[in-house]
C-alpha cells in the first residue's frame, strides 16, 4: 500500500441529497403557501432559481462542503460546538495511535481544512500504510483500535458517533486482504472495540484536553 493513508471523519456524505431535498421542498411550501400570504409568483421563482443556483455552485466549488463550512462558522458558540465534537473523534485516532505506535503525519479538523486539502470531509487523521496489503494478525487488531478510536471517543463524550464511515470501509478492507474468515474478523473487531472504550474511559481528561489543541489549530 504506497502513499500516506487518510481516515476521513465525515458525516458529510448525505449533504447534497440532503441540500437537494431541502430546496425542493422549500419549493413546494413556498407554491403552495405563497399565493395565500400574497406572495408574487416571480417571488416564488426567484427564491427557487437562487436556492438551486447555490446548491450547483457549493457542489462545484466546494463539492457539496458549503453547508458544513456555514455551519461551522455560525456565532454564539454553534460553529465551535461542531468543530470540537470533530476534533474529539480526531483526537481518539491520535491517542490510540501514539499508543500502538504508529506515527500521526497530520491532522485537520473542520471542512475548510480537509477542503484545502482536496478532501471531501469535516476531518481526517494522516497516518502511514501499512507496509503490505496482508497484514498479522497483532498488527491487525493495532489498526482495529486505531480505526475504531474516533467513533469510540464520539460515543464516549456524545453517546452517539456521526463520523466514521470512511473508518469501517478501511478496516473491512484490511480484514478482507488479512484471508481471516468473517467470523475472525468480527470478534477481533469487537475485541478492540472493547479495549478502546476502556482505555478512552480511564483517560477521558486527556481525551478532551487533546481535542482543545486540536482546536486551537483551526484557522
Amino acid at each position: 500500500m504506497a502513499g500516506p493513508e487518510r481516515f476521513p471523519s465525515s458525516d458529510q456524505g448525505s449533504t447534497a441529497a440532503l441540500g437537494a431535498g431541502l430546496a425542493v421542498a422549500g419549493v413546494t411550501v413556498a407554491a403552495v403557501a405563497g399565493p395565500l400570504l400574497g406572495l408574487s409568483p416571480w417571488v416564488i421563482a426567484v427564491a427557487a432559481g437562487g436556492g438551486f443556483a447555490a446548491l450547483t455552485l457549493d457542489a462545484a466549488r466546494f463539492g457539496g462542503l458549503g453547508g458544513h463550512l456555514l455551519a461551522e462558522h455560525l456565532p454564539a458558540g454553534i460553529g465551535r460546538s461542531r468543530l470540537r465534537r470533530i476534533a474529539i473523534h480526531e483526537a481518539g485516532h491520535v491517542l490510540l495511535a501514539a499508543e500502538n505506535a504508529l506515527p500521526v503525519q497530520e491532522v485537520l479538523v473542520g471542512s475548510l481544512a480537509c477542503w484545502r486539502q482536496g478532501l471531501q470531509a469535516n476531518g481526517s487523521t494522516r497516518l502511514e500504510p501499512p507496509a503490505h496489503a496482508k497484514l498479522p494478525l497483532e498488527d491487525l487488531r493495532r489498526w482495529s483500535r486505531v480505526l475504531q478510536a474516533g467513533m469510540v471517543a464520539e460515543q464516549l463524550i456524545y453517546g452517539g458517533s456521526r463520523g466514521g464511515a470512511d473508518d469501517r470501509a478501511l478496516l473491512g478492507r484490511l480484514w478482507g486482504l488479512s484471508g481471516h474468515d468473517v467470523t475472525t474478523a468480527q470478534i477481533e473487531q469487537r475485541r478492540a472495540r472493547r479495549e478502546v472504550e476502556q482505555w478512552l474511559r480511564q483517560r477521558r481528561p486527556e481525551l478532551e484536553q487533546r481535542a482543545e489543541q486540536l482546536l486551537t489549530e483551526v484557522r
